[in-house]
């Protein structure tokens, strides 16, 4: 037979293992195989210029507040809804058609610009070895993310707030193989010292943010991506088709 203290020492380090256990229920642990420091950011080249970037249109339900450049090709510049006020940047188009009197005409840039984007989440959507496979089954409300590289094979909700807690070298690469949905009024918090700047939301279908929500990070989206009344995002929308934007805020980050 054990001892009594020897005994008494196996049920308190049960009890610590169970507590911990608990504890990071609501945390996304590291998978080790790929060490999230050694992750490289995106290179989104010279669509980092842009806060909102697409390649058929941006509609708006006025007034909505964008600081940083706008741009839309192929498609023509009258697909561009927002108005000159709202933006805090140059509208950049591909004919004279873009909002009246301070868009710009400049094919050339928007093409290369819309080509590196399509880069970008060519190469966001191609990385390998994710630290983090289906967490939550798609279901991320709640959780504290830490730095590396995320897949999901089905869509991804964001029911309640979350956290995505780092340094400011810290790089996220989150791989959504379907939509992204956030509900209304939710947030994403950054603590840490994390910057939108080092987030990257790559998604093969469409994008909601819910009304009054709030996103961070840069949005590499194939379709559609669509901000509910008021949502407000710092980050970029860089959509493959269209943005819509109902009285919303767009700040692209430093």
């Amino acid at each position: 037979m054990l001892p009594a203290f020897a005994l008494l020492t196996i049920g308190l380090l049960g009890s610590c293992s169970n507590n911990e256990t608990a504890t990071n229920t609501s945390k996304a642990m590291p998978n080790h195989n790929q060490p999230s420091n050694k992750l490289a950011p995106v290179n989104l080249k010279t669509a980092a210029n842009f806060a909102i970037l697409s390649k058929s249109g941006i509609t708006n339900v006025y007034p909505s507040v964008v600081t940083g450049n706008v741009g839309s090709s192929p498609i023509s510049g009258a697909a561009i809804l927002l108005s000159c006020p709202e933006v805090a940047g140059t509208i950049y188009t591909v004919d004279a058609a873009g909002p009246q009197p301070c868009y710009v005409t400049d094919a050339s840039r928007l093409t290369t610009a819309v080509k590196d984007m399509q880069t970008a989440y060519t190469d966001a959507a191609g990385r390998n070895n994710p630290n983090f496979l289906n967490l939550g089954a798609g279901s991320i409300g709640g959780l504290t993310l830490a730095p590396g590289l995320y897949k999901w094979s089905t869509s991804v909700t964001i029911p309640t707030d979350i956290t995505i807690s780092g340094t400011a070298t810290s790089i996220f690469i989150f791989q959504v193989s379907g939509t992204l949905n956030m509900s209304s009024a939710v947030r994403v918090h950054l603590i840490g010292g994390a910057l939108a700047k080092n987030i990257f939301w790559q998604v093969s279908e469409g994008v909601t943010l819910g009304t009054t929500s709030h996103f961070e990070g840069t949005i590499l989206g194939q379709t559609l991506i669509a901000l509910n009344t008021g949502a407000t995002i710092n980050g970029r929308l860089l959509a493959q088709t269209a943005v819509t934007l109902q009285t919303s805020t767009v700040t692209k980050p430093n």
